[in-house]
């Protein structure tokens, strides 16, 4: 269930699906403004090829409480930095298969200029900050963590951790 306070943000890392809209309308109808004339929503979905690979699936790992409270932060700087009424962000963790939801994002903004620059700013800080690891599962059997640093470099492959 999502978590915050009576604000205008809600955040939640979970094991169910994401892929109900309707879930997100209702939360950004409770927290969000009849001053918001824009509603973007984002969902990032498994896909069935990732860099030449053919992908089975994915596993999300979490950093539990640390990655609840990394989100609500992520969302709450998005409110600082943006002209938004509010947000609503969840990531899923466990196994997904192709074509299933592991990020969604909803915004709310009285132009949707406003929104589409929060949402992206949302989504590229959730790359980079939120102790979410992915691990892919190959067609071929392999698997790999992306974003793990590699034996020769000891940098991450990728530049981030979903890759």
């Amino acid at each position: 269930m999502p978590q915050g306070s009576a604000d205008r943000v809600r955040t939640w890392i979970t094991r169910e699906s994401l892929d109900d809209f309707a879930q997100f309308e209702d939360i950004v109808r409770e927290v969000g403004s009849v001053e918001d004339g824009a509603l973007l929503f984002f969902q990032g979905r498994v896909r069935r090829t990732n860099r030449g690979r053919a992908v089975s699936r994915l596993e999300y790992e979490a950093y539990g409480e640390m990655a609840e409270r990394e989100l609500s932060a992520i969302c709450h700087e998005a409110l600082e930095q943006f002209d938004v009424g509010s947000i609503a962000a969840a990531h899923r963790v466990g196994d997904l298969g192709l074509g299933e939801v592991s990020v969604a994002i909803a915004v709310t903004s009285a132009h949707r200029d406003d929104g589409y620059r929060a949402s992206r700013w949302i989504i590229e800080t959730i790359k980079v900050r939120l102790p979410i690891w992915k691990h892919e599962h190959y067609e071929d059997g392999e698997s790999h963590w992306v974003g793990a640093p590699t034996p020769e470099t000891g940098a991450s492959a990728g530049g981030s951790r979903f890759g």
